[in-house]
């Protein structure tokens, strides 16, 4: 069961990644002009608001079944299970706060222009920690890109 959600996790990163991108992108270019908040422009950001909460389940139950998550005064001097047990978690877990207050607050703005601008800054910022926080390979953690 452990290698199974450990590919889905990293492998599912890609998605979160990509609709993080997307979505910014998306609203970045509705920032210049009086567009109105549609349901079509909810769409993307929606996409990875799921994503992100769905990254976030499989990451939590990886944190509590992992042999690289150990709760002990030892792991605090070891690097990986320091990333593991509170960098890493911390981080993300603030990143999906940031994501989430985003695009929920964006929904209920009144001027559409400010919708979009809550939705690219809470998600630019959530990609940035995203992207400091993710175990990339060639950190040594003995992780792979999928």
């Amino acid at each position: 069961m452990y290698p199974i959600l450990v590919h889905l996790h990293s492998g599912f990163r890609w998605v979160l990644l990509i609709t993080l991108v997307l979505a910014i992108i998306q609203t970045a270019g509705k920032l210049s002009g009086n567009h109105s908040f549609t349901d079509k422009d909810k769409k993307m950001p929606l996409f990875a608001f799921i994503s992100c909460h769905i990254q976030l389940l499989v990451g939590l139950i990886l944190y509590a079944i992992s042999p690289k998550v150990v709760f002990s005064a030892e792991s605090m001097k070891n690097a990986m299970s320091r990333f593991f047990l509170v960098e890493h978690t911390s981080m993300m877990i603030l990143a999906i706060i940031i994501i989430s207050v985003g695009y929920i607050m964006a929904k209920k703005v009144a001027p559409e222009k400010k919708a979009f601008s809550r939705i690219f800054w809470a998600y630019l910022i959530g990609l940035i920690l995203i992207l400091a926080s993710i175990p990339w390979p060639f950190m040594g953690y003995g992780t792979s890109w999928f």
